[in-house]
């Protein structure tokens, strides 16, 4: 990992294994919901609920600064705190965790690489289902980092200006228009199709088969020599919620290490139901 832009970000599982329980060292299970925590975690793992816990329950947005201290805070999770994310669907949702983390200043937190699927696969990593007893912290978090989130006036700004790299991550049946929603997904648009002069790299592309992420030679070749993703530029990351986006935020800014990457959480959901906005197939 020593090759990629900040490798402090990533943990490996082993790593994980070798750290549970140590003061100071807290880990998060993100998924699009707690059934899969339920099922079993990680030892000492809380389990937060993407759909209620990470975003506001009344207009769509990402939770406020006062619901994000008291859900951290619930969680017994402090500033100085090392906080390792892992999750479900190749850390989709700990990625945007990831994201929502830093735009509150959260110093020091980390994927940890492969997510719950590749610890489920090694025959000698421990799952639970026991609750870890928490004790609450009073967390203040910083003032919102709001450079790490495109909204859509940028948007249609980027797309009309040319001078940045939008960068579509869904499927390529998506990015065509030939569907509007993956299979079995009910949070759709009124209309298909993709931004004009978005690159299309569908963020599967920067995993393996395990689920970790590629080498930074290997994401290199991919964003920047074979999709035309220009390292000078820069850079907003969308997908269908937003999901997927930052998954592939966390790749181009994190591991590659372009500048100014911004993840359009409104993504396609919002863009391909605004009236007269100017779309491609």
């Amino acid at each position: 990992m020593t090759k990629y832009s900040n490798p402090e970000v990533l943990v490996e599982t082993d790593w994980v294994k070798q750290h549970l329980g140590q003061p100071g060292i807290r880990l998060v299970e993100i998924d699009v919901d707690t059934k899969a925590y339920e099922a079993g975690h990680i030892p000492s793992a809380v389990g937060f609920n993407w759909q209620t816990q990470l975003q506001d329950q009344l207009r769509r947005d990402i939770i406020s600064q006062e619901a994000f201290e008291k859900l951290l805070g619930d969680a017994g999770i402090s500033p100085t705190d090392t906080v390792i994310l892992y999750g479900d669907n190749n850390n989709w949702f700990s990625a945007y965790g990831f994201w929502l983390f830093k735009i509150y200043g959260h110093k020091d937190v980390r994927l940890m690489n492969g997510g719950r699927v590749k610890w489920l696969n090694e025959n000698d990593k421990q799952l639970t289902t026991e609750v870890p007893k928490i004790v609450p912290t009073h967390y203040k978090a910083a003032t919102p980092n709001l450079e790490l989130r495109a909204m859509l006036p940028e948007v249609l700004q980027a797309q009309a200006g040319k001078n940045c790299n939008l960068v579509d991550v869904r499927s390529n049946d998506e990015f065509t228009g030939k569907v509007i929603a993956p299979p079995g997904m009910t949070e759709t648009a009124q209309r298909g199709g993709h931004i004009p002069g978005a690159k299309s790299v569908p963020w599967n592309t920067a995993v393996g088969a395990d689920g970790t992420f590629k080498t930074a030679d290997e994401l290199r070749a991919i964003y920047v020599d074979q999709k035309g993703v220009d390292p000078k530029k820069d850079s907003i990351a969308y997908c269908r919620i937003g999901e997927r986006a930052s998954h592939t935020w966390f790749v181009l800014k994190y591991l590659l290490g372009l500048p100014n990457v911004k993840s359009y959480d409104g993504s396609w959901t919002e863009y391909g139901s605004i009236v007269g906005a100017p779309i491609e197939k």
